[in-house]
Formats: structure tokens, sequence, C-alpha cells
């Protein structure tokens, strides 16, 4: 198929100005479409996304039980960069996935727990139950989001746990002001 030599400039000369009308090439390849045609990509992922709901439930487990492991190569081996890396991973991604999957406290308590992670000059001494705390409090939410007066509980048990990491945050950072401002910034994550 051969192609079209595209149209010169048309140039329209006046006494004093001049209008150049550059050519539109791709008006030969727009094709219009019927009003009852039209096709709505947002509504389609909707579409496509109610029909996973389901699944988010299942997908929630197996995050918070994959925080849960990594935890438990934390106790028995201790904070290695390589467990580090997994638990601030496995908490990282269900920041990023429970507003999606239904489970926005859990994504705050991540949020919380990876902040830790992150500011603490020192992960062996934070308190053992601080984390314990956040990975049971996400599995929890993970696993009671069934019943609607659990919505409530699990989005104060997410702001108190949030509260306490940074209280602890701030007292260990004290002599370290860029992890400070860092720190006293509000959160990202979406709350309920």
């Amino acid at each position: 198929m051969a192609k079209e030599k595209p149209a010169a400039l048309q140039i329209e000369t006046f006494a004093d100005h001049h209008v150049i009308t550059q050519p539109n090439p791709l008006r030969n390849v727009l094709r219009r479409i019927a009003e009852k045609d039209l096709d709505d990509p947002v509504a389609r992922a909707e579409k496509a996304l109610a029909g996973l709901s389901g699944e988010f439930k299942n997908w929630m487990t197996v995050e918070s039980e994959r925080l849960a492991a990594a935890y438990a190569a934390i106790l028995k081996n201790g904070f290695t960069d390589l467990t580090s890396q997994e638990l601030f991973r496995a908490a990282h991604d269900i920041k990023g996935d429970a507003a999606t999957f239904g489970f926005p406290s859990a994504g705050a308590a991540a949020d919380s727990l990876c902040r830790i992670i992150e500011h603490a000059p020192n992960l062996g001494a934070v308190p053992p139950q601080l984390i314990a705390h956040h990975v049971n409090a996400i599995q929890a939410i993970a696993g009671e989001r069934t019943r609607l007066d659990t919505v409530t509980t699990a989005a104060e048990l997410s702001r108190k746990l949030r509260g306490i990491a940074d209280e602890y945050l701030m007292q260990v950072n004290r002599d370290r002001p860029e992890h400070l401002e860092a720190i006293l910034a509000p959160s990202l994550v979406p709350a309920d």
C-alpha cells in the first residue's frame, strides 16, 4: 500500500500578517464511532477489578503470610541484610496493595513497619514487640476483615501502632535531624 504524500503547508498572506495552516495527516486515519459503540476503559477496568475482588482476600492472606515468614526468619537468624530486606519488601508490598485489596488499615500498619525499618538506626535494638505487634496486626486485619465491626477496630489499631512507632523513632533519631523530618511527615498511604 503506497503512502499518500503529505499535503503542503498552506500559507495565506494578508497585508499585516500570514496564516499558516499545517496539514493534518492523522485526519485520514481517524475513524468516527457511533455513540452506542463508545468504549470506556475506566469502566472496563472497574468491571475487571470487581470480578477479581473475590480473590483479594486470598491475595492479602498470602501477602500477610509472606510477612510472617520474613519475621520468623528474623526471629530465627536475627537481623541480617537478607532478612531485613525481605521483611521490608513484604511490608512494602502490603503497604502498596492493601488499599486495592480492600484492606487500607493493613496498608497503614505496613507503612508504619516500613518506617521503622527505614529509620531505626539499629534494627537489632528495636523492641521486638514493636515489630511483632505490627506483623500480628497486619495478619489480624487480613484474617478478620469479614465482619463490619472489625473495620473501625483495625483503623484504630493501625493509628495507635503508627503513633507508638513514631514516638520510638523520634526518640532514637533525636540526634539525626534528617530522619526526624521524614518521621514527622504525614503518611502517603490512604487511610479508612
